[in-house]
């Protein structure tokens, strides 16, 4: 008997330190970096009801596990055995009306309590009207990277969404329409929304309205394939002034350098063209992402290196060495046409 009240006890442990510490990250203050992927500090609307609706159906469950709990260890020490010839079987209850009622009115209680609090935000998350203010995008997941698509705007980028703040007195959410390239994907910025899937041959939405500026970061939730672990996002959350500076410089077209016109040709005379697009050259692939404004973003290969000289050069070289499984290959350039490439990708600003 003592070993089997060990034996509850142990197992238990394990569980109400986990109840004590989602209650504890719940209360505890905001961190300080946004770019935290904290489920317990929402920044916009959809994720703030998937908050409340965790930390009820959390309290609900808590509240189980303490009078299961409690019920198991009182009967373990209420009727244990003292005597080391005591083996007759305790008094035995049949057909209590009261017993088998309680354990199938309260279960189905629980249930529908639990079944309509997340009815009720699924209605409020995915009913919502769009407002004439909206940002409207278009995310096609990749393996393995994100394309951003702004259809009003006309911008297409990669792997980092800018979407303006959303203020409550003048509202400006963004609504994302969720599409498949090639296989199952989901997009998940745990701050900002919960996580959505993109299927093929099918069409999911989303939105957020998040209410704060910063960067904040997320990632594809469903496994795709050997690189889906570094199918990284990055969702940056500008002021109304600086989101409307950013479409204006992404809806220039690529700058035309001449100091860089060797770099653009050895692109152009390569099978880099066949994947990418930069737009005002004969770059029109969709297979890789659109590269007009390659050197507008902090990192490289969906968030896997930061932006840099060497990055970019080690990512042109050999792909495998930052991202092993890419579907880029290499592309086996000379040291000078390398650099050449280097130097023209820099310029894409």
């Amino acid at each position: 008997m003592r070993r089997a009240i060990n034996l509850i006890i142990a197992n238990a442990i394990p569980v109400a330190a986990t109840l004590l510490w989602l209650a504890a990250m719940a209360a505890a203050a905001e961190p300080p970096s946004r770019g935290l992927t904290n489920i317990f500090a929402p920044e916009s609307t959809p994720a703030h009801s998937i908050f409340k609706l965790s930390m009820f159906v959390l309290t609900i469950t808590g509240i189980i596990f303490v009078v299961v709990f409690s019920l198991l260890v009182y009967s373990l020490v209420k009727f244990r055995s003292t005597a080391a010839n005591d083996d007759h079987e305790p008094a035995q209850v049949y057909g209590s009306n009261q017993i088998e009622m309680a354990w199938t009115i309260i279960p189905i209680l629980i249930v529908v309590v639990l079944f309509m609090a997340s009815a009720r935000v699924i209605h409020a998350v995915q009913d919502v009207p769009k407002p004439e203010s909206a940002i409207e995008v278009t995310a096609i997941g990749h393996q393995f990277w994100w394309e951003f698509r702004y259809p009003k705007q006309g911008i297409v980028t990669a792997n980092e969404l800018h979407i303006p703040v959303s203020d409550p007195a003048h509202p400006t959410p963004t609504f994302l329409k969720l599409l498949s390239a090639d296989t199952d994907h989901s997009f998940w910025v745990p701050k900002l929304a919960g996580k959505t899937d993109l299927i093929p041959n099918r069409t999911n939405e989303m939105w957020m309205d998040p209410r704060h500026t910063g960067v904040y970061l997320g990632q594809c939730a469903q496994y795709c394939g050997t690189q889906h672990a570094k199918m990284l996002l990055r969702t940056t959350v500008d002021s109304k002034e600086d989101f409307e500076a950013w479409v204006r410089a992404q809806q220039k077209p690529a700058v035309q350098d001449e100091q860089v016109s060797a770099g653009r040709r050895v692109f152009e005379t390569t099978a880099c063209i066949n994947c990418h697009t930069v737009s005002g050259t004969a770059a029109n692939g969709r297979f890789g992402p659109d590269l007009t404004h390659l050197m507008s973003r902090s990192t490289i290969a969906s968030g896997a290196a930061p932006n840099t000289t060497e990055q970019l050069r080690l990512w042109i070289q050999n792909p495998e060495a930052i991202k092993p499984g890419s579907l880029m290959p290499a592309m086996k350039l000379s040291d000078p046409e390398l650099n050449q490439v280097v130097q023209y990708m820099q310029s894409l600003q």
